[in-house]
């Protein structure tokens, strides 16, 4: 299985936060590929910047690398897909989340309850 991790998640990662339940870690620890997005670290960037998180982005670079986990980048493909998409959510950093998974396909792992609305390739983890 091939995952994308949503933001929070991947903070949840980071963190070793306890809302990040033992079969979600072990999905991600058996799964062939766990792809982060640069939304993601864009969305983090944008936070931090904002005074609402603290994180140090070269900590977060290093635990993803550490993990085993892949870059994803954004393509115009991924950037063109998001017309399509029905108006679910106004976010456009998760659009970019549910346009990759679409797009590529991945299985978008998230704990946010909206974002299922856009298929059953959106694995919803319970807080």
């Amino acid at each position: 299985m091939r995952l994308l991790l949503d933001t929070h998640i991947l903070l949840w990662v980071r963190m070793g936060d306890k809302r990040l339940k033992k079969p979600i870690r072990d999905l991600i620890q058996s799964a062939e590929f766990v792809y982060v997005s640069a939304a993601s670290i864009w969305e983090i960037a944008l936070k931090i910047r904002l005074g609402k998180i603290e994180i140090d982005l070269q900590d977060l670079s290093d635990t993803i690398e550490d993990a085993g986990f892949v870059a994803l980048p954004i393509s115009q493909h991924h950037a063109a897909a998001i017309a399509s998409l029905p108006l679910h959510h106004h976010d456009p950093f998760d659009r970019m989340l549910i346009a990759q998974a679409f797009s590529e396909p991945l299985r978008l792992v998230t704990a946010d309850p909206i974002l299922p609305r856009y298929g059953n390739f959106v694995e919803l983890v319970a807080t």
